[in-house]
């Protein structure tokens, strides 16, 4: 064989693209590794309490979603221990299979109660339940409008679909009507967060409403931070707004308020009953295990049965967002325990959070394509289990940190 052509061949080879080289090239991470300045992968030692441990440190958590603080409750620990001693630590299987246990279907009834609506479905995960939802309802000649701030879910679950997606500017009304003017004819889905989980802002949801009834769309609200938050009696988003009939689906999570891991939609039967033998994501996916589920149901006796718990999550709520503002900082449009604070450059958002972490305080850093450029925050939320104590303590490190940085 000619010399040449070996050669040649070798070459045409060695030109070829590897599918890892972008794995090598990614860097920023390490570099901010080696800087002492990485914020993720944090390691825990303990429950998600107002106090975890970090490195054996005791640290004031202001970085969990566990609105109300029952991911350490005797009763919902209980409640999984129990379920664990009778079905065992896993399903083996789908819910369309062999996956689905009576518990399943009796926190699918206490759900539909709970969010006023017919009737509930149980996911695995939230993401999943936004991946199931969405690919199902939309189709090929189906609009999906979203708020430019909606979760990666949703977004994820939009591009599943084979329907057409629209973006609308955050909170914008106008730019919606234009859209949906735009697309009249068309089967639409409004799909919306009810709480916005970086900003911390409140859904428009009485003019989403009104505009989804005007142009004959149909409405979705993820309400996974507004459940157990929201509403006389922390039914989320909806019944804050006194609207929980005129919301077609509403889907919330377990991971916040109620205290363990999955997700749900509520809706018509007739909805439900559809998603259920079309939703991918839940046909092919495991069962959620019997403990999760059973904490779920504790989790939402305890919301029913001590209204206290909100209340003091709102008096937290306000002490550190008022705190924060007169301190001078930048909170955005925040009105819930999720609350910014805006920091600007990526660099600098590390910084702050390594130098709060230094002085015992575990938040979030959000930063760019999470939040627009050149608005990287440290996210911070909390609990109705924060003591005054604590959050004093938290005002005081954001002050001194606010104030070294030349933040405040």
């Amino acid at each position: 064989m000619d010399g040449g052509l070996v050669q040649n061949s070798q070459m045409a080879v060695n030109k070829e693209t590897d599918i890892f080289d972008k794995c090598s090239k990614f860097t920023a991470a390490r570099e901010a590794m080696a800087a002492g300045l990485y914020p993720y992968f944090r390691v825990i030692e303990s429950a998600q309490d107002p106090e975890v441990i970090v490195d054996g440190r005791k640290m004031i958590m202001i970085g969990s979603n566990n609105y109300l603080g029952l991911t350490n409750h005797p009763r919902v620990k209980e409640a999984a221990l129990e379920a664990v001693r009778k079905y065992g630590s896993g399903c083996a299987g789908s819910r369309l299979l062999n996956g689905t246990l009576d518990i399943h279907v009796r926190l699918e009834e206490k759900l539909a109660r709970f969010m006023r609506k017919e009737t509930a479905l149980v996911f695995s995960t939230g993401f999943q339940t936004n991946l199931g939802v969405i690919s199902a309802l939309a189709g090929k000649d189906d609009i999906i409008l979203i708020d430019k701030m909606d979760h990666a879910s949703i977004i994820d679950g939009c591009r599943l679909s084979f329907g057409e997606i629209k973006k609308y500017r955050h909170n914008d009304m106008e730019d919606l009507e234009r859209l949906l003017q735009q697309n009249n004819g068309k089967g639409k889905l409004i799909i919306v967060d009810g709480v916005f989980s970086m900003e911390g802002d409140i859904a428009d949801l009485p003019n989403i409403v009104r505009l989804s009834k005007k142009y004959g769309a149909r409405l979705m609200v993820d309400d996974a931070h507004g459940i157990g938050v929201l509403g006389k009696t922390g039914r989320g988003t909806a019944e804050h707004f006194g609207l929980e009939d005129e919301v077609d689906l509403i889907m919330g999570t377990y991971s916040k308020s109620l205290a363990s891991i999955g997700g749900f939609i509520a809706a018509s039967e007739d909805v439900v009953h559809y998603i259920k033998h079309f939703a991918r994501a839940l046909i092919f996916s495991a069962s959620p295990p019997p403990s999760s589920v059973a904490s779920v149901s504790a989790a939402i006796d305890i919301i029913e049965e001590e209204p206290g718990r909100r209340e003091r999550l709102w008096h937290n709520t306000n002490k550190a967002l008022n705190g924060f503002k007169a301190l001078g900082f930048d909170t955005g449009k925040s009105e819930t325990p999720i609350i910014p604070v805006i920091v600007g450059e990526d660099r600098k958002a590390f910084t702050m959070a390594r130098m709060l972490h230094d002085r015992g305080i575990f938040a979030n850093v959000a930063v760019s394509p999470a939040v627009p450029a050149d608005m990287a925050l440290i996210r911070t939320s909390y609990m109705a289990t924060h003591t005054d104590e604590q959050l004093d303590r938290v005002l005081k490190a954001f002050e001194e940190v606010g104030r070294a940085l030349g933040i405040i």
